[in-house]
């Protein structure tokens, strides 16, 4: 009787940033993660839910009203101001925090503690925000809120590479994406809720980040980390590692450059979506407030829709790129309608188109990240960071663009001009990855 090699675990397979092992680690071996559970994917989904519902409620609500109370004539000035400071300080917090946490040795396993540090911190601060009545120190609660609600982001984005092999990842891509669009839609509704006292929304809304994050790091635990082998610390390898060089790795960069483009296309006109309904539509501030919450009803479904097929989609043929073609197709063709009617009928029609758009982008985004990272993903924790900052700076500069356009190119009706020529110009840099199909 001869004997044979014992197969392997079929449950045991390669992950760019670890090993994904159906058994807890031993001492010494390098940092893994377990297999999906069947409380992952929901997992990802209820932390995305909360992160992007608070990152919307207060963008598109919130923090809008509170500027205009404390001096109407200015809103717009600083609310850009307050936007792009928070731009400045956030700029590195998801790519150093995620390099930290790739490197993190924790019985809670590397993304855990920085996920939960983060969600407490911001949350902890957003219960001081309503009590705020000056720029100042609204411009300093706002930049820690973000730095800390980066330091959670940036680990959580790191959950799909860590513990989904690649042909997977698309539907893990499109879980993320869900939560992003449907916590943004929620986190509005919600903010609506308490725009005549914004104290108090900023204040549920630091609870529920707290308590969706916690829930999920101990229901969903990751392998311990706290023996794992990790590389000798290097400061000149550390600060090095944040420079990736486009010649070398030029997918990685025509990803950054598209998401980039497209996003800044996009939040251009989301961030000032409020003022957009009182300075162009004529509408009263409280007014806007609740037509805000109408709006993003409407496109809700679409994205939904868009989202549940196209990351199913995406991982049985095998293909990304198209996704993104599609989307910008759509984006664009749903930001003309509020120059054509500039009225809430054209606002309403463009978030209806514009959730199909969102919806097929999101759903597809951030797997084609994960097939983009330099050394098959080594350092996904810090590389993926580094390309969400391809999401932050337009959302955290946007306010200021939009300012500058509004005063000096035109007013609020190049703000869809400009978005579509950033959408269009998104779609482009995607082509030339060669990587991904």
């Amino acid at each position: 009787m001869s004997l044979q090699p014992p197969l392997p675990d079929p449950t045991t397979e390669l992950a760019p940033t670890g090993a994904i092992s159906a058994t807890e680690p031993v001492p010494g071996d390098p940092p893994q993660s377990p297999p999906p559970t069947k409380r992952t994917l929901p997992g990802i989904l209820g932390v995305a839910l909360a992160l992007f519902a608070t990152y919307a409620g207060l963008i598109a609500i919130l923090l809008p009203i509170q500027v205009a109370l404390i001096d109407e004539a200015n809103k717009v000035a600083n609310l850009a101001i307050i936007m792009t400071t928070s731009f400045v300080f956030t700029l590195f917090a998801q790519p150093i925090v995620g390099a930290i946490s790739d490197r993190t040795r924790s019985r809670f396993g590397r993304r855990a503690p920085w996920m939960v540090g983060g969600a407490l911190i911001g949350g902890v601060l957003l219960f001081g925000m309503g009590f705020l009545d000056s720029i100042l120190w609204l411009t300093v609660f706002w930049v820690l809120i973000q730095v800390s609600l980066n330091a959670l982001q940036g680990p959580l984005s790191a959950i799909t590479p860590d513990r989904f092999p690649r042909d997977r990842r698309g539907v893990a891509s499109a879980m993320f994406g869900l939560g992003m669009q449907i916590g943004a839609t929620l986190g509005i509704i919600l903010a609506g809720q308490f725009a005549t006292n914004f104290g108090v929304g900023y204040s549920v809304f630091g609870v529920i980040v707290i308590v969706v994050t916690v829930a999920y790091v101990v229901i969903d635990r990751d392998w311990s980390s706290k023996e794992a082998t990790v590389a000798p610390w290097s400061w000149k390898q550390f600060f090095g590692g944040f420079w990736i060089n486009p010649k070398q790795h030029p997918d990685f960069a025509w990803a950054f450059s598209a998401r980039f483009l497209f996003m800044l296309g996009y939040f251009v006109v989301s961030a000032y979506g409020l003022y957009i309904l009182t300075d162009y539509i004529g509408m009263e501030l409280t007014e806007a407030a609740g037509a805000q919450v109408t709006l993003t009803l409407a496109g809700l479904v679409p994205t939904l829709v868009a989202v549940a097929i196209s990351g199913w989609w995406s991982d049985r043929i095998g293909r990304r790129k198209v996704f993104i073609y599609a989307s910008s197709a759509i984006m664009v063709a749903s930001l003309a309608f509020p120059l054509i009617m500039p009225n809430m009928t054209g606002m309403l029609i463009m978030n209806i188109i514009i959730g199909f758009g969102f919806g097929f982008y999101m759903s597809v985004d951030t797997a084609l990240m994960t097939e983009v990272l330099p050394g098959g993903g080594k350092d996904a924790g810090k590389d993926l960071g580094i390309l969400n900052i391809a999401t932050n700076i337009p959302q955290a500069m946007s306010a200021a663009v939009a300012g500058v356009i509004i005063s000096a190119l035109g007013g609020y009706p190049m703000l869809f001009v400009f978005a579509m020529v950033f959408v269009v110009i998104a779609a482009v840099a995607v082509a030339p990855i060669k990587s991904v199909r």
